[in-house]
Formats: structure tokens, C-alpha cells, sequence
């Protein structure tokens, strides 16, 4: 099942200036970059980073990133406990994913660890 939070969204105004923000103020690191979409930051030491996000999570979109322990073996036994999925398990260019909701509509992403 989950095994760990490993992301939570932030929203920024400016990526960029908000994760060097984090690395001059607090003394995070910066851990992952994609030129377009994100950035990713931590205490040096810490296995849960922020993803700096500039704009708006669409509604019910938490931000946050859970990893299961076995990524296909986790959603069947979700759909098997009858949780619902926002978004199917769907592969993308950058990582395989799903989305679960809460019985509030709260939007939590699943992964495999990359």
C-alpha cells in the first residue's frame, strides 16, 4: 500500500526566484528541474520535497505525491477497496501515474518511485 509522502505543491509566483528563496532562507537544496514545468526543493537531507509550482491547482487538487510500495499491486487493492480514482493509471513522457479522491473530492497523486 502507500509507503510514503513524497511531494507536496507549492504554489509560487515565480519558481525560480522561490526556490532560490529555499536554498538562501532555509537552506534547501535544489533536487529536480525541468525548465518548463517545476522545480523541486528540500532540506539536503529530507526524502519529502516541495514542488514549486507557479499558478493554480486546478479544484480539488491537493498537490501531494504518495508512493506505494508496488505501484499496480496498490491500485488494485484500492479498487478493490472501492476508492475512486480521478485518473486511471495513465503513462505520460515523464512517469507513469494515478489520482485517488477522499470522500471529500481531495485529489491525492500516486507514483512508483522513480
Amino acid at each position: 500500500m502507500i509507503e510514503s509522502i513524497y511531494s507536496v505543491a507549492v504554489m509560487v509566483s515565480d519558481r525560480k526566484k522561490a526556490a532560490q528563496w529555499y536554498k538562501d532562507k532555509l537552506g534547501f537544496v535544489v533536487k529536480d528541474e525541468a525548465e518548463e514545468h517545476w522545480t523541486v526543493v528540500a532540506p539536503p537531507k529530507s526524502s519529502t520535497v516541495f514542488h514549486l509550482c507557479e499558478g493554480d491547482l486546478e479544484p480539488g487538487n491537493t498537490g501531494i505525491l504518495l508512493y506505494p510500495d508496488d505501484f499496480d499491486k496498490t491500485v488494485q487493492e484500492l479498487k478493490k477497496r472501492g476508492v475512486e480514482f480521478a485518473q486511471e493509471p495513465k503513462k505520460e513522457s515523464w512517469g507513469t501515474y494515478a489520482m485517488i479522491k477522499d470522500l471529500d473530492g481531495n485529489v491525492f497523486w500516486l507514483m512508483p518511485k522513480m
